[in-house]
Order: structure tokens, then C-alpha cells, then sequence
């Protein structure tokens, strides 16, 4: 079954009370928590604050966006310890990390290979505390094409590591479409937003597009999020109108389901 929500840092200029508020009133029923500004890596007592405001509004945390990327050392890499303790306190179901900071272009096989072993490993520490590992799907990592990401998912090979997916820019309907089916297997929550290029629009105009992944997430087993992000103008009035256009796809796709 698919759930709505929302993915926080859409409004970074928001408190995550405003943010809950927001949702609440939207009536979409889960929030992907991100990493940066509301709930921080390793801001522990934060992290609970923001679980126990998001439980009682009667929400549902839906992931932690963490912004941990596999096989990065680098001097601003942000330790895994710190994420999973974060995650665990606010009471997220996974965890979503970047796959490296190379697109697949610029990816030998060493790296691709440094990028899988982190991922098995952190998928361990993870499954100690029952979290899953959902990689983010974009452009400049390894899920930068549908056949990176298909790969990279093959050769992390391990049962706690998912994938989240987002339609590229640029892509055409159809290909998102074998891009979505082809990561299916692996498949967590989707990132819902409509772009033309880069500017962003209202999911109105992107209706008919959404509804065709959204019918396709549908018929996979078990439950995920579809969770707006991008919204045109970081509007909440915007939020708003693209709520009710998710939520009724959703209800198409539970109707045609019975």
C-alpha cells in the first residue's frame, strides 16, 4: 500500500513544528526527516523532540534523510554512528544515504567496489536496530542511470539495502517507467515532484505522469511513501494543491487495487 507524506528540507525555511502542522492539515500521514536543518546527525535530543511532536500529531516518521554518502572520507564526511544514533532516536524505519559523490561516468570499478563494501557494512549496523539502508536516487552518484543503479544494487547484494526513486530530469515517461520497474525489487519510498527541465511546476500538470508510477508502486508488495519534495516556490500554498492531487492518485491506485 502506498502512504503520503512529505519530505522535510522541501521547506527548509520552516520549523519542523510549522512543517507537522502543514502535514497534518494536508492530511498526508508521514514525513521523511532531513539530516541538515530539522533533525541534525547526532542532535540526539532533538531527535526524539521531533518523534514525539510527529507521533502525536498522529503522523508517522517515514525515513531519516541522512546525508551520508558511501565510501566518502573526506574531512565533511558524516560518520555513520552518528546517523544511525540519530535515526534510532527519531524513530525511523531507514535511512536514506547517497551512493558515493562520483556519477557513474567518473566511477571505476575500485570505486564502485569501495561504494558497495560501505554499503553492506553500514546495512549491517543498521539491521541491528531494525533499519533499513534506502539509497537516494540522483544524478552525480552511482543511481544516476538505471543501469548504475541496477548494478550497484547487484553487487551490494545484501537484503537490508534498498533503493528510494525519483523520476530524472529530463527522462521521458516511458523511461521512467522501466527505470522504476527495473529497481522495483529494491524499492522503499518515492520522491514525488514535477519538474519541465528545471523549473519547477504544480503536480497538476504532472498528473497523468505520477499516476502511471505511482499505479506501478502500487502493485508491488508491501507498504512505502510517496513523499512531495520540490514544491514550485517552496510555497506551502503550493504544498497544499499538490497534496490533494497526490492523495487522490493514491486513492486511485487503493481503488483500482480492490
Amino acid at each position: 500500500m502506498i502512504h503520503t507524506g512529505l519530505v522535510s528540507v522541501t521547506f527548509r525555511q520552516l520549523a519542523a513544528e510549522e512543517i507537522i502542522a502543514l502535514v497534518k492539515e494536508a492530511g498526508l500521514s508521514g514525513i521523511e526527516w532531513g539530516g541538515d536543518i530539522h533533525v541534525p546527525h547526532g542532535d540526539l535530543e532533538r531527535a526524539g523532540a521531533v518523534r514525539e511532536m510527529t507521533l502525536e500529531a498522529g503522523l508517522k516518521v517515514a525515513a531519516y534523510g541522512s546525508y551520508y554518502r558511501l565510501a566518502d572520507r573526506g574531512p565533511d564526511a558524516v560518520p555513520f554512528d552518528r546517523v544511525l544514533a540519530t535515526a534510532i532516536r527519531l524513530g525511523a524505519p531507514t535511512i536514506r544515504v547517497w551512493a558515493g559523490n562520483r556519477g557513474s561516468a567518473e566511477a571505476d570499478d575500485d570505486w564502485r567496489e569501495q561504494v558497495a563494501a560501505d554499503a553492506r557494512a553500514i546495512a549491517e549496523l543498521a539491521a541491528k536496530e531494525g533499519i533499513s539502508i534506502s539509497l537516494e536516487y540522483h544524478a552525480r552518484t552511482l543511481t544516476d542511470t538505471t543501469e548504475s543503479a541496477y548494478r550497484l544494487l547487484h553487487d551490494i547484494d545484501h537484503p537490508n539495502v534498498r533503493t528510494l526513486w525519483q523520476p530524472p530530469v529530463g527522462q521521458s515517461v516511458s523511461d521512467n517507467i522501466t527505470s522504476l520497474q527495473t529497481v522495483s525489487p529494491w524499492l522503499t519510498n518515492l520522491h514525488v515532484y514535477y519538474w519541465l527541465e528545471r523549473d519547477r511546476r504544480p503536480l497538476s500538470e504532472g498528473e497523468g505522469d505520477w499516476l502511471r508510477y505511482l499505479q506501478e508502486a502500487a502493485a508491488l508488495p508491501g507498504d512505502r511513501y510517496a513523499l512531495l519534495e520540490f514544491v514550485k516556490d517552496d510555497a506551502p500554498s503550493q504544498f497544499m494543491q499538490d497534496a490533494k492531487h497526490l492523495t487522490a492518485m493514491v486513492a486511485k491506485c487503493r481503488a483500482s487495487s480492490v
